[in-house]
């Protein structure tokens, strides 16, 4: 077998340029497949982290101003939106798990000498389990301290850093909006998201702080900006809206034929359809590069049936010298899957190469799948076997006599 494949390299190096120039097309086919894959999976790849980012069976319930002027305001900036609405949706709601009601404003924040502005969200401890977050270091605050509206507060890590640098931040005073807070934890650093946000610069504060002593939205102290609901499971995500809707409507004693003056949105299907898309995305432009395969493929076959007719003598004087039929298969079956499977290396690294110079285009880093190497080696193997195997077999059936007699 060793021979057979020193033989076909010969072969192979004896004519390079026809060599290089038939590879081409596998070249190009598994480039183009690795690259649009490694495009799919990064997508996919984007999406999931916003799924992991906003919470596991998530929707969002934000207040809407009623429709007074003939134009609906945006989502978020009406003020009919309470604690006692996310008690009761908690409450009542059959299929929903867990609320998680926010207020959310910005702030000048100073430890000392330092300062920093960042976000600042008021909500209550299940925003934890709701939206996946964890604590790094230190603790976070109480359902009694949310009660009693305590000045305490849970620091992301690029706050920590800015105003702490290296120093342990836990038991310390900061003060935002010259309001004094005690730092009780740090949440863990999540990074930077898809899109580039630094994911770690905000501060957490008790709710009811927040609403008494931070901001204030009109005339009532309990609204809140948006309630995070978490259903018990993904198959009962439309439930929980019904529901959720159902219970706003009769909190806000909205009467039949009266628009909601709330909005539900459903980002966990949102983006998991958006993931979803992407997956179908990258198995389309996946399959399409690899038409290019197939054409790779049938220019390795047409080279072979020249170079069988090319190599007519040399078969004969094989076959005249005692090579089986077989044989002579196998040494121009082995040219061909050669020459698939270095066009299909070289496609590899080019594919690869291509994807990395693609990530600093777009707004997320492609991935290069193992899964995509050994689909795309092993495609390019059976490219070289199929077209291949004609013109193999068209050389082991000539006739050894007519073979010797051809110039």
């Amino acid at each position: 077998m060793s021979e057979i494949f020193r033989t076909a390299i010969r072969s192979l190096l004896a004519n390079r340029t026809r060599s290089i120039l038939t590879m081409l097309g596998i070249i190009i086919g598994v480039g183009a497949v690795i690259t649009m894959v490694a495009i799919g999976n990064g997508a996919s790849s984007q999406m999931q982290g916003l799924i992991d980012g906003f919470g596991a069976n998530l929707i969002i319930v934000m207040p809407a101003p009623p429709n007074t002027t003939g134009a609906r305001g945006a989502a978020g900036s009406g003020m009919n939106l309470t604690l006692n609405d996310s008690t009761a949706i908690a409450d009542e709601c059959f299929s929903v798990l867990r609320t998680a009601p926010e207020v959310n404003g910005s702030a000048q924040v100073i430890f000392g000498n330092s300062n920093w502005s960042t976000s600042i969200t008021g909500c209550t401890p299940d925003i934890l389990p709701v939206r996946t977050w964890e604590i790094g270091s230190g603790v976070f605050f109480s359902d009694s301290e949310v009660r009693s509206g305590a000045k305490v507060c849970v620091i992301g890590a690029t706050v920590a850093k800015e105003l702490f640098g290296y120093t342990d931040p836990i038991d310390s005073t900061i003060r935002i909006r010259n309001i004094p807070f005690r730092v009780c934890g740090v949440m863990k650093a999540k990074g930077a998201s898809s899109f580039g946000d630094d994911q770690d610069d905000f501060i957490l504060v008790p709710i009811t702080t927040a609403q008494r002593r931070l901001f204030r939205f009109g005339t009532r102290v309990d609204t809140v900006r948006r309630v995070n609901v978490q259903a018990k499971s993904r198959e009962l995500l439309d439930t929980a809206k019904e529901e959720v809707t159902a219970i706003l409507r009769q909190r806000h004693r909205l009467t039949e034929g009266v628009e909601n003056d709330f909005d539900i949105r459903d980002l966990t299907q949102t983006l998991e359809n958006a993931a979803s898309m992407a997956n179908v995305m990258s198995l389309l432009l996946g399959a399409i590069a690899s038409i290019s395969l197939i054409v790779g493929g049938i220019g390795i076959m047409n080279i072979m049936l020249v170079s069988v007719s090319e190599r007519t003598r040399e078969i004969g004087i094989r076959m005249a010298i005692g090579a089986r039929p077989s044989n002579v298969r196998m040494q121009f079956l082995t040219e061909a899957v050669v020459l698939s499977l270095l066009g299909g290396v070289i496609g590899i690294i080019m594919g690869t190469g291509i994807s990395s110079v693609a990530s600093s285009f777009l707004s997320f880093n492609s991935i290069v799948s193992m899964n995509s190497v050994v689909i795309a080696v092993g495609f390019s193997a059976a490219v070289g076997v199929f077209f291949g195997f004609w013109p193999a077999w068209k050389a082991s059936n000539l006739d050894p006599i007519v073979a010797l007699r051809s110039e």
